[in-house]
């Protein structure tokens, strides 16, 4: 079995076009037309990654490898045929939008269709012992995804979509989903909200994206009830929150699972510095929960892309996490780490976090998650 880290990645990916209209709030009036259009899901967070990684030599201890786009018949165990001919018309003709601040350009259907793919490579090359564990940094993201209606920068469900293929191979049974993105994972969720083959855990900043999901009180349905675990954190939450969250709520409910493989829907907009959110992380918080995912699975685990919308930030918490995931000694400063530090919540802040933490893992357990 190779003990090295599969890095999934195409170039194609960074080429999806999120339109000329993905603005974060409307342009007119007293509001004027933003820098490069003002695009929040932008290739160039992604790209930075990959290009950082190979500045530092962290890729040639990677095993980088790509993908093939995922089949229609991958893509309809999760959507309806209706909704697959309406994007791909749509994008065939130059693009259009079919949800909520899903805006997309030319030929978007099947760079999405090799974003859901890139997944797949990722999860069956660990589930094949090929990979210790695998990052697959994939583009646009999936975890926002509906079966037929795409929402925000989610074009296709691509961590559904590879867990579908992974089952009907025969690879795994039971599958972990650790949604760390700052915004809620409702699409995943609804979709494995009535199965019990698959635990979806989700660490959101509360009401942030979407404004209406993401409850505690969401625990699943039939035989879902007590597989869907939200954990709705209030903002300025940092570091030691996170890390909290981690020991505290993740770490046993995963225990408990005994997952055949843990995915994380992996968003590095909890950065402090995201345009997104408003959270207080830094690239060492991604560092150390990778880390502490890892002390459970015995290092194997799966990584897909979604958020992050910082330019600077987002490339060094990747790299951070490959650096744990691989065990590898090539290391990036993050060059904001002291500011970050600095501006940690206080004691008093980090107490109320605490108490809310608290407060959330008693309503789990009244709904019987935990």
């Amino acid at each position: 079995m190779s003990k090295k880290t599969a890095f999934v990645w195409n170039e194609t990916c960074f080429w999806h076009s999120g339109g000329n209209y993905a603005q974060l709030a409307p342009v007119g009036g007293f509001v004027q037309p933003m820098v490069a259009g003002g695009l929040p899901e932008a290739p160039e967070t992604k790209r930075r990654l990959k290009n950082l990684m190979d500045v530092t030599g962290l890729s040639n201890e990677l095993d980088l490898m790509s993908g093939e786009l995922a089949t229609v018949e991958d893509i309809l165990r999760v959507h309806p045929q209706h909704y697959i001919d309406k994007f791909k018309s749509l994008s065939d003709i130059g693009g259009g939008e079919i949800g909520l601040r899903t805006p997309f350009g030319p030929g978007s259907f099947e760079i999405a269709a090799l974003s859901a793919g890139l997944v797949s490579k990722a999860i069956e090359v660990v589930l094949r012992g090929e990979a210790r564990n695998a990052y697959a940094l994939s583009r646009p993201p999936g975890h926002h995804c509906l079966p037929d209606w795409p929402n925000g920068f989610c074009l296709l469900a691509n961590i559904a979509i590879a867990i579908e293929s992974a089952r009907e191979k025969g690879l795994a049974k039971k599958f972990a989903v650790v949604d760390w993105d700052v915004h809620h994972g409702n699409g995943t969720e609804a979709i494995f909200f009535d199965r019990d083959d698959v635990l979806t855990i989700s660490i959101h900043q509360d009401r942030c994206y979407p404004y209406d999901t993401g409850m505690t009180g969401v625990a699943g349905e039939g035989d879902g009830r007590g597989y869907n675990m939200n954990i709705p954190l209030p903002p300025g939450c940092g570091h030691k929150a996170y890390m909290q969250v981690i020991k505290q709520l993740v770490i046993p409910k995963l225990k408990g699972f005994d997952a055949d493989v843990v995915i994380i829907a992996c968003g590095f907009d909890a950065s402090a510095v995201d345009p997104l959110a408003r959270m207080m992380c830094s690239a060492e918080t991604y560092r150390l929960m990778t880390r502490q995912i890892m002390n459970v699975t015995g290092g194997r685990m799966v990584a897909a892309h979604e958020g992050g919308y910082s330019e600077l930030h987002v490339p060094f918490c990747g790299h951070a996490m490959l650096e744990e995931m691989s065990g590898s000694k090539v290391h990036a400063e993050d060059p904001l780490h002291n500011r970050i530090s600095s501006q940690q919540p206080d004691a008093y802040a980090d107490a109320f976090h605490s108490e809310v933490i608290n407060r959330i893992e008693q309503e789990l357990k009244d709904n019987a998650v935990l």
